[in-house]
């Protein structure tokens, strides 16, 4: 007697149609359709996990470099600077310094001036 895969089959289309809700149209109710669009998403999905990363650290250092050049450096002075104090803050905590504490960011900024033998704060009025 031939064995049927009726209940593995449905259960996966089901896991399947599970997935793709929130779909418009065929992308929700066809099988095919269903796949493919689940099949893009999902190229999708793993480029932009990776491309996010790219984004953040790029918001980071427009920030970073907004905040420096109002206090008179360049953002490859004051990253180079960083760097011979050893001082290990990324970009992250430095841009959000930047944004929320900016007598941090001051003594920071202050700190990687005396290292390069920059003039004292030379500050850009905004």
């Amino acid at each position: 007697m031939r064995t049927k895969s009726v209940v593995p089959r449905l259960r996966a289309k089901k896991r399947l149609f599970k997935r793709v809700k929130g779909s418009v149209g065929g992308r929700r109710r066809l099988l095919r359709t269903a796949k493919e669009s689940l099949i893009r998403s999902g190229v999708f999905a793993r480029r932009d996990r990776r491309r996010k990363k790219r984004d953040f650290r790029r918001l980071w250092i427009i920030r970073i470099n907004a905040a420096v050049r109002q206090r008179g450096i360049r953002y490859s002075q004051f990253i180079a600077g960083l760097d011979k104090l050893g001082v290990e803050l990324d970009r992250r905590t430095l841009a959000e310094m930047a944004v929320v504490d900016s007598v941090g960011f001051d003594s920071v900024v202050e700190s990687v001036r005396q290292v390069l033998g920059l003039p004292e704060s030379t500050a850009v009025a905004v």
